[in-house]
């Protein structure tokens, strides 16, 4: 039996070499919501040249390097057999891309993708690149960063591309149950129950990989201190879960929303004041479950579209930067 994964992901990595056969893949009606400032595009032709197209002319030997890659079936209303993955677009950044500034130097161009497949075509996609860590890479970071920055690795196990075995349920009921329970918090302590411990929905050793400005960490202490107290100060009424596709894949889960997070700007946020504006969210969250506990867990956010409706564009910000320049606090 045919592994749909496999197909979609030659396909995807023939797309961006350049196959022309390979475009085949994107139904002409397909319709991709992109991070911003792309956000949506329409139509086969659309998604082509819109998206697909300058990221070709931006990036010199532009390839595809997945560090997961996943399917299942969509247990939310939506419904519908889904692929998701974490990848990386590598090659010299030698134009600009949606007006940012080349750097000339190689780069790796981080994104989340979660596609809809009907009859071994893409319907639907939804995609978040990470645009603040490319100018991180080409030293114009417009954001303080608060954790580790790093690229997303693999998994340790290095199983994570077209992953087999595993419980695809237990997987998913993991991340439900951590989720559900994520939700409410302590204002004083920042806690949530069950999060850790020994029957905690968290390993000890956890790795947390985020988005540039946030980073990356190293265990629940690691986590609260590099990411969620900031946020919560910043966003203390966040509600999540507003997600349109879950599923579980061997010993992975992936989830998204798309937004994901409702919450308004009560708090000072990676150096931008408090607006007091209602801001909405573009999440993407990837799992590694061992042990009936969550190892590794690798987040993309839309921060350009976030900072977006604060006020803030940050390919202006990064444009008007010099090479090297501390970033913006």
């Amino acid at each position: 039996m045919t592994d749909f994964r496999a197909e979609i992901q030659n396909a995807l990595i023939h797309l961006w070499q350049g196959d022309a056969q390979s475009e085949a893949i994107v139904a002409q009606e397909s319709l991709w919501d992109l991070a911003w400032p792309v956000n949506r595009l329409a139509g086969r032709a659309a998604i082509l040249e819109g998206y697909i197209a300058p990221l070709r002319a931006a990036f010199d030997g532009l390839h595809r390097r997945d560090v997961l890659f996943l399917g299942g079936d969509n247990i939310r209303a939506q419904g519908g057999r889904w692929c998701a993955c974490v990848t990386h677009y590598v090659g010299t950044f030698t134009a600009p891309l949606f007006g940012l500034a080349p750097s000339g130097k190689m780069a790796w161009l981080r994104a989340a993708e979660f596609y809809l497949i009907e009859e071994g075509q893409i319907v639907e996609a939804k995609i978040i690149f990470d645009l603040p860590d490319l100018m991180r890479q080409a030293g114009r970071m417009p954001l303080p960063s608060l954790g580790t920055e790093i690229t997303f690795p693999a998994p340790a196990t290095q199983d994570g591309l077209l992953p087999v075995g595993g419980d695809s349920a237990a997987s998913m009921a993991v991340v439900e149950w951590m989720l559900g329970d994520l939700h409410v918090y302590d204002p004083e302590t920042l806690s949530s129950p069950g999060q850790t411990g020994t029957d905690g929905y968290w390993a000890e050793d956890m790795l947390w990989y985020g988005p540039a400005g946030i980073g990356s960490n190293f265990q629940w202490a690691g986590f609260v201190k590099d990411h969620r107290e900031a946020f919560l100060t910043a966003f203390p009424d966040r509600k999540g879960g507003n997600h349109y596709c879950r599923f579980g894949d061997a010993n992975y889960a992936a989830i998204s929303g798309w937004p994901s997070m409702t919450m308004t700007h009560q708090g000072d946020y990676l150096g931008v004041a408090a607006t007091g504006k209602a801001l909405t969210l573009r999440v993407m969250d990837f799992y590694r479950i061992a042990g009936g506990q969550i190892a590794e867990n690798w987040v993309t956010l839309d921060y350009g579209d976030l900072f977006q409706q604060m006020g803030i564009d940050l390919i202006a910000r990064s444009n008007g930067m010099s090479e090297g320049s501390a970033p913006r606090t």
